[in-house]
């Protein structure tokens, strides 16, 4: 019997063979889930002129220095500034503006009194305005440039594009990106018991769901996955598929297959696919995995067991995916977190065990399974938020004992 491979040896045979994909330009609007080429450079200071904190009054400091509530100071209000105006009132001795946050702040002005330190409120702020507190040279106002100064890097190039990161290169005016070209995928399911979802099964039939968990899963990781087909298990079909999609111009970046890779005596994936080479790896589940080359296209040998098919995927092919798209970070976010039951380790084989987190605790947050273990209860997988990756070495985890957590949101 051939010595399985470690994950690290697997997954660095598969990351070897990944080639960056070409960059292209698009909108900030249309980035969400895209890797920056590279970096994005402010095109705007941020905030790009002097504005204003609070609603309230821009005033000259000096002329409120001693206000108080017992002794307030009086002023005349002078003008009004709503967010957007681009107008500049002059501003004499013993006057102040009315200003709303964001409103440019007025150039002789040097301070905001918000309008919680007034007596008069804001309804008739604009005849007279009583001055309670004291405010400091530079109090509630936005210095331009303060956040980001224009052509300061906002992003480095391997960042991967979410809400708060396209927020913040909007604010810095960035209105198009150099991001990688999203990598287009296929998903392959096999098998001669999968029908298609909805419609009536015979003894013997499941619904194909494994092509459905993959190509979201893909799409999650930035890929556009261009197709997804079932095969039976007579090779024919599997064969004439995979050589339309692996040649030409356009070939997949990727083809990812579900089942077929094992030892079995109906291994379809296995007995079709030359490119491949096919062994085991020292995880539980997923222990069969093949992996290959043909062209330009990487080809992924998944086992067909539901959670054995996600946990694959999030160990081989979501990094691959990432790093075609030049993401610096490859491995999603983890957490150490105490067991909140104890349960069973396959001896030498490193364990990815679906969780659920206890949170009843805000201060001692809890990993708790979310199934026995099984490689094929896919219904309890869809409760899973996270995996508890045990390392090989670890023969039985009890009730306490801290855990490595991948967190899969």
């Amino acid at each position: 019997m051939s010595p399985l491979a470690t994950v690290e040896d697997h997954l660095a045979h598969v990351l070897d063979a990944v080639r960056p994909l070409p960059a292209e330009t698009v909108d900030t609007a249309d980035a969400r889930g895209r890797v920056l080429v590279e970096p994005a450079h402010a095109a705007i200071d941020l905030p790009p002129f002097d504005n204003s904190a609070m609603d309230g009054f821009a005033v000259r400091a000096a002329d409120v220095a001693g206000a108080t509530l017992a002794a307030p100071v009086r002023l005349t209000v002078a003008g009004d500034l709503p967010a957007g105006t681009a107008e500049d009132p002059p501003l004499s001795p013993g006057q102040a503006i009315r200003i709303m946050t964001g409103a440019p702040m007025p150039a002789m002005a040097d301070a905001i009194v918000p309008f919680e330190d007034t007596l008069g409120g804001l309804a008739d702020s604009l005849g007279e305005i009583a001055v309670t507190a004291a405010p400091v040279v530079g109090a509630h106002r936005r210095r331009r440039g303060e956040d980001t100064r224009r052509g300061d890097a906002v992003l480095a190039a391997g960042v991967r594009l979410g809400p708060l990161q396209l927020g913040a290169l909007a604010a810095a005016g960035v209105a198009r990106l150099t991001v990688s070209q999203r990598p287009r995928v296929v998903v392959v399911a096999t098998g001669s018991e999968l029908v298609p979802l909805g419609e009536p099964l015979r003894r013997g039939q499941i619904p194909e769901s494994n092509g459905t968990m993959l190509a979201a899963l893909a799409a999650e990781a930035g890929a556009f996955v261009v197709r997804r087909e079932s095969v039976d298990d007579e090779g024919s079909a599997l064969a004439s598929l995979l050589a339309e999609v692996t040649t030409g111009e356009d070939a997949a970046d990727a083809v990812v297959f579900s089942g077929g890779v094992s030892a079995g005596a109906y291994e379809v994936v296995r007995t079709t696919v030359s490119q491949m080479r096919f062994g085991g790896v020292a995880m539980q589940p997923g222990k069969p995995q093949g992996f290959g080359v043909a062209g330009r296209t990487l080809l992924f040998g998944l086992p067909g067991n539901p959670v054995s098919s996600a946990v694959s995927f999030e160990v081989f092919v979501r990094p691959a995916l990432l790093a075609m798209q030049g993401a610096t970070e490859l491995r999603r976010r983890r957490l150490r977190l105490p067991a909140g039951a104890g349960w069973r380790t396959p001896p030498g084989r490193r364990q990815y065990l679906p969780i659920v987190i206890d949170r009843t605790d805000p201060a001692a947050w809890k990993a708790v399974p979310a199934s026995s273990g099984g490689s094929h209860l896919a219904g309890r997988l869809g409760g899973a938020e996270a995996y508890a990756i045990v390392p090989a070495e670890v023969t039985a985890v009890s009730a306490g004992d801290l855990v490595d957590v991948m967190l899969l949101d």
